[in-house]
């Protein structure tokens, strides 16, 4: 089974701002994909998602850090819900939460987040090389980074979508 998030910007002014309109927008989105990969207006990422955001709320030193900063690039936004709950929701980042989601995943290096992420984050991953572990969430915060910078530059909005 595959399973993975979506982000795709947009220009605050051309977000769909209900679940039909989004339904309809962001697999058309996914049919372009790697195009707009390429353009920089989409990321995504395959199942890791949870455990990025988990990252980062360790990272920051959750539950203490009452800023909600770190929730912001993975699960952060307004969630659309499907009227009957049946589909999985989306999730809207206005251009302000854009912008602080870039100042956070730029505020620091990522050896600082890895660091301070500390052992009982990694953990669950010992049966692995940790040099591997840290280049998956490396990976991930590379492209999470690149991606939220340029929406942020552009003044874009951020639609997330959880395929699966």
């Amino acid at each position: 089974m595959s399973f993975h998030m979506h982000l795709r910007a947009v220009p605050d002014s051309e977000v769909k701002d209900d679940h039909s309109g989004l339904t309809e927008f962001m697999p058309a989105a996914w049919e372009r994909h790697e195009e707009e990969y390429q353009a920089g207006l989409a990321e995504s990422i395959d199942k890791d998602f949870a455990m990025v955001h988990e990252f980062y709320g360790t990272a920051s030193g959750r539950p203490e850090a009452g800023d909600g900063l770190w929730e912001l690039p993975v699960f952060g936004g307004r969630v659309v819900r499907h009227p009957s709950e049946e589909q999985p929701p989306f999730a809207l980042l206005c251009p302000t939460g854009v912008a602080r989601a870039a100042a956070f995943l730029d505020g620091l290096p990522f050896d600082a987040f890895w660091d301070r992420a500390g052992t009982a984050f990694r953990a669950p991953f010992s049966a692995w090389d940790e040099a591997d572990v840290r280049n998956v969430f490396f990976e991930h915060h590379s492209g999470l980074l690149t991606f939220y910078v340029k929406a942020a530059a552009r003044g874009d909005a951020v639609i997330k979508a959880f395929w699966y």
